[in-house]
């Protein structure tokens, strides 16, 4: 079977493009192919800075004939039908079409089309220019002349050259020479830009990749990574060090050479001041290097670093001019941090914010919260600043303490510290640093280790690989940074829709269950909404955002005055303009002059005049239950499982969590699966006859009982039924259905000697009533009549 190689080379294609370049034109060609009628055994892309390369092994010579009929209308149809017919059929005449005869429709036309194959070459030359030409790039460009003429060919970077051959391994393959901007495909490329820049000739993969081998070309992506991790980890053996794993500036790396050359730079021990992070950032995205670290203490003011070149000097001079660089780099990172510990030159304009904060202003980590208060940093335009945020944090953190265990105090100082980082000279330079240098200087200025803590922990987690806050301080501070996120994005109106969530909030609810079920933590949802909104409604209200302006020549007064034209805020929430004005009249008199901004009910009587709506709550607490249901599937659990257990109003999501862990290991068992058919057997009897309006007793009467079994069910419904209460109240899960296993038996036994629609209506009555026993009994647990099987 003959195989296709394709290469096209250009300058040098961004890192972080390289792999899903690579893997759009695998799957753009392959697609073209078989829509074509060609199949194919393998195909496998490869990538360097300056290629994209594709080997399709297996590849058929030639498109299959096509046979197909199209069926027409009636030999009777007008001619309208008839022409529309031979049009779509590509017909010249009606007396191409056959015709056949069906004994119910009469005579109709069928056109019997036949297309021939097409061979391999010709299909590759025709798909090959169109995806070239639309091949998508986050980032495109033209070049040279022909990028004056309307249409002319795009390319993340000039392209150079194209390889396209197609041949079986026993024949010399074919060129296919298609074109492309003046640009025609051929069976020559180069190797390394500096080692092996001429041109050479090559037939097929295997002679191509061993041709660029010997041309300082890597072809293969992970053989480069491969090839960089080991000699960047003997490299620093051999010094006594050892590397700083890091694969994602591995994966960059790997895509900015086309033949890796390890190195070993050096910058002066005095830089070791700075945190570890912080070189390690600074080196990594400045230079794309490696650091090193001593064993089991702290980094190594010696780095790795990855050239494209074999030099002459053996590299000493390419590590020398990246130490200067480096060394510049963190000379700027020496002075960002000594900076951050050092009074803020404006410190004495920000007492305003630091009385209203209740901040330290001796230490500098609260000075640069107090700036960040000052600086009125918008968080959301309807949401207020960044300042604000943090005191709703901060409350709303003091209120979840005791449920979490931890200290009110802490909490609270940790949300008022949180966010002081965003205003530092580190975090300026290094964004994905927040969190880290919060911790790290709340414990320079000596807080509270939790507190420090806090400060990093309170984004976590990130991502579903991410860990959980555990301390009981950052886990306060962690929900209520997304509980107040969440609540306030929910009543602006501003939730995810399909796939766009601009702002995370499948990520921060996701956030909140993980962090109470991976910590055992039990809370309320619908409580904590309540603390949340609590703490918005004051700047919801000053906002305007659920009101509307009753301009001063509703009030009554008589003045010219045109602050009055700022109006009182009045709720939305069915509160008449003349009933706030009289609220208002009563508190401040009826010649009131604070109109300039408008009136803001007292913060003590705020969630009087705006309540939460109701409909918040639902909503946001269905929004946790879909975020639940993602999260337990990834850990194992079966949808209908998940469905049985939740039901609208379940708000406790560690206990919903708990139930399907039991329900699930239940199931699992002999005496689980039976129980499962009876119950859901009880069930469907049950709610046919419901729907049939036959009389279901409203209570079990024992003295209507006509066999045993039914005696035994009505007992041991009657025991199980108190032992899994008095566990689920107990949160003990597995002894509630161990409770209902016992069930079992007398449930199999009932449905074997019972005949539920007895004559007796007394009787029957009496045995559905039963059957609802089992249904209410377990569920108790969930609704076993939305678990398959």
């Amino acid at each position: 079977m003959p195989d296709l190689l394709i290469e096209l080379r250009s300058e040098e294609i961004p890192a972080r493009m390289q792999r899903k370049a690579a893997g759009d034109l695998r799957k753009s060609v392959t697609d073209a192919l078989v829509d074509a009628g060609l199949t194919y055994e393998a195909a496998r892309e490869y990538w360097t800075p300056r290629r994209l390369v594709l080997d399709i092994r297996g590849l058929t010579a030639r498109s299959g004939d096509v046979h197909e009929e199209i069926k027409g209308p009636s030999t009777k149809a007008p001619e309208q039908a008839l022409a529309g017919f031979m049009r779509k059929a590509g017909l010249a005449d009606i007396s191409e079409a056959h015709v056949h005869t069906d004994p119910k429709k009469g005579d109709f036309y069928v056109a019997h089309i036949s297309k021939p194959g097409r061979d391999a070459e010709k299909i590759i030359a025709d798909v090959m220019p169109g995806i070239i030409r639309g091949f998508s790039w986050p980032k495109s460009m033209r070049w040279g002349k022909a990028s004056a003429k309307p249409g002319s060919l795009k390319w993340v970077r000039p392209l150079q050259s194209i390889i396209c051959t197609f041949g079986p391994e026993t024949e010399d393959p074919t060129v296919i020479g298609f074109k492309v901007d003046g640009l025609v495909a051929g069976n020559t490329t180069s190797g390394h830009r500096f080692h092996a820049p001429d041109t050479f000739t090559v037939r097929r993969f295997d002679d191509y990749s061993d041709k660029l081998e010997r041309a300082r070309v890597v072809l293969d992506a992970e053989r480069r990574k491969e090839i960089i991790a080991s000699d960047a980890r003997n490299l620093a053996f051999a010094s006594g060090l050892e590397l700083v794993e890091d694969e994602g500036l591995l994966d960059e790396v790997s895509g900015l050479v086309e033949w890796p050359v390890v190195l070993m730079g050096e910058f002066e021990e005095d830089f070791l001041q700075i945190p570890d992070d912080i070189i390690r950032l600074t080196i990594k995205t400045n230079q794309k290097c490696f650091v090193l670290r001593k064993p089991g203490n702290g980094l190594s003011n010696k780095f790795i670093l990855v050239s494209n070149i074999e030099a002459s000097d053996g590299g000493k001079e390419i590590a020398h001019g990246n130490a200067k660089v480096v060394r510049a780099r963190l000379s700027d990172a020496l002075y960002f941090w000594n900076t951050d510990q050092a009074d803020l030159p404006d410190r004495d304009k920000l007492t305003a914010s630091a009385e209203k904060l209740g901040l330290d202003m001796a230490k500098p980590l609260d000075q640069r919260m107090a700036r960040l208060d000052q600086l009125n940093v918008t968080f959301h335009a309807k949401l207020g600043t960044q300042g604000e945020r943090v005191q709703r944090i901060a409350k709303l953190a003091a209120e979840l303490a005791p449920i979490v265990g931890a200290d009110p105090a802490l909490a609270t100082r940790a949300a008022m510290l949180a966010k002081a980082d965003l205003t530092t000279e580190v975090v300026g330079e290094f964004p994905e640093l927040q969190g880290v240098m919060g911790r790290i200087y709340a414990g320079l200025q000596g807080e509270n280790a939790s507190v420090a803590l806090a400060a990093e922990e309170h984004y976590k987690p990130q991502g579903p690989s991410d860990q959980v806050p555990t301390d009981p301080v950052s886990i306060s501070v962690a929900l209520a940074d997304k509980l107040d996120t969440l609540v306030g994005f929910w009543a602006i109106d501003e939730k995810p829709t399909g796939s766009k969530d601009p702002y995370a909030l499948r990520r921060a609810a996701l956030g909140v269950i993980r962090i109470l079920v991976e910590n055992g933590a039990r809370m309320t949802i619908n409580d904590v909404i309540d603390g949340a909104w609590s703490a918005h409604t004051l700047r919801l209200a000053q906002a305007n955002l659920f009101g509307l302006s009753v301009y001063g020549s509703k009030l009554g007064f008589e003045s010219d005055d045109p602050r009055y034209e700022q109006g009182f805020v009045v709720p939305h929430t069915g509160i008449s303009a003349d009933e706030i004005v009289e609220y208002v009249r009563q508190i401040e008199g009826p010649t009131y002059m604070g109109l300039e901004t408008g009136y803001a009910v007292p913060e003590h009587e705020i969630e009087r005049w705006w309540p939460r709506p109701d409909e918040l709550s639902v909503d946001l607490l269905s929004f946790f239950h879909d975020r639940l249901k993602v999260y337990l599937r990834d850990q194992g659990a079966r949808h209908d499982l998940i469905d049985a257990v939740i039901t609208p109003a379940s708000d406790d999501l560690l206990d919903i969590t708990r139930r399907v862990e039991a329900l699930g290991a239940f199931l699992d068992t002999e005496d689980g699966k039976n129980l499962l058919a009876g119950t859901k057997r009880a069930a469907n009897i049950l709610a046919a006859e419901e729907k049939k309006g036959t009389a279901v007793a409203d209570a079990v009467d024992p003295a209507l009982f006509e066999l045993d079994e039914e005696r035994n069910l009505f007992v041991a419904v009657n025991q199980s039924v108190s032992l899994a209460t008095q566990a689920i109240e107990n949160e003990d899960y597995s002894a509630a259905m161990s409770a209902l296993a016992t069930l079992r038996e007398p449930v199999d036994s009932f449905f074997e000697a019972v005949l539920v629609n007895a004559d007796d209506e007394a009787v029957r009555a009496n045995r559905l009533a039963l059957l609802a026993m089992i249904r209410q009994a377990t569920g108790a647990v969930a609704d076993f009549s939305r678990i398959a099987g």
